[in-house]
């Protein structure tokens, strides 16, 4: 369920008599933010404030740990993941949360939604995602699963790099059936000024560390999208799909509020 939605039950439980005001206050307490352990404290008017529930980032984190900041958001939030979680670390997660799902390429583990929540597309608008090539897979996918995840429509368009511009050229229905667009390029990083040059929607450039010496590590092909010719276009962070898809996100949910007011 979703904060709102956890605050509307409790209040309606107290008007009917379900539950008593003490036993309200007490849930009340930690509907702002709550106390794990002595290590973290979740953020669970989130979702309230930005559109988007806290998620975790699990680079450096114990699996205790992020199995017990899962299990405190599991009933408080639409969607409970956690980002940059590696194989072995998910292994441990699993036996203690048997519900947890892993997708290995984007590297985010995630638990199963409620029954009565809505799972997919509860977002109008499609989000595209392209990568050059296959080496970016794992910052696209993280864009795409976030997205997915959060309740949005994703097409994919992989290995579609200016080395072989035809590959591009031959999927133009992608580009043109995307109300936003996410692409993702390491090496020289030309991708994004490429498809801005053909779309009419706003496009999230997303730089890899992928590539040799002289890019840097990322640096590179983020130099280069920040200074594209072509209009329209936003950089994140070297490797950042989850800010990217929650950026690509919030301009879809921006333009629906608008749509909403008219």
């Amino acid at each position: 369920m979703t904060q709102p939605e956890v605050l509307k039950n409790l209040l309606n439980a107290v008007a009917q008599g379900n539950i008593s005001p003490d036993d309200a206050m007490a849930k009340l307490k930690h509907l702002d933010y709550e106390p794990v352990g002595n290590f973290a404290h979740i953020d669970h008017h989130r979702a309230l404030r930005t559109g988007f529930p806290e998620v975790i980032w699990g680079q450096g984190k114990t699996p205790d740990q992020i199995a017990q900041i899962m299990e405190a958001m599991r009933d408080r939030t639409s969607v409970v993941m956690a980002t940059r979680v590696d194989p072995e670390t998910y292994a441990w997660i699993k036996e203690m949360l048997p519900d947890a799902e892993y997708y290995p390429m984007a590297r985010i583990c995630a638990l199963k939604r409620h029954p009565n929540s809505s799972q997919s597309h509860s977002h109008l608008g499609t989000i595209g995602i392209l990568s050059a090539g296959t080496a970016d897979l794992p910052v696209a996918e993280e864009a795409a699963v976030t997205a997915e995840l959060s309740g949005f429509h994703v097409k994919r368009l992989w290995d579609v790099g200016v080395a072989g511009i035809h590959r591009l050229l031959g999927n133009l229905h992608v580009i043109a059936d995307a109300d936003v667009l996410i692409v993702v390029a390491g090496m020289e990083g030309a991708l994004p000024s490429v498809v801005a040059g053909l779309a009419d929607c706003a496009i999230v450039a997303v730089p890899t560390s992928v590539g040799y010496g002289a890019s840097f590590n990322g640096l590179a092909p983020l130099l280069t999208m920040l200074n594209s010719c072509a209009a329209g276009v936003g950089v994140v962070n070297i490797d950042n799909g989850f800010g990217a898809a929650i950026l690509a996100g919030q301009i879809l949910r921006t333009a629906a509020k608008i749509k909403a007011r008219s």
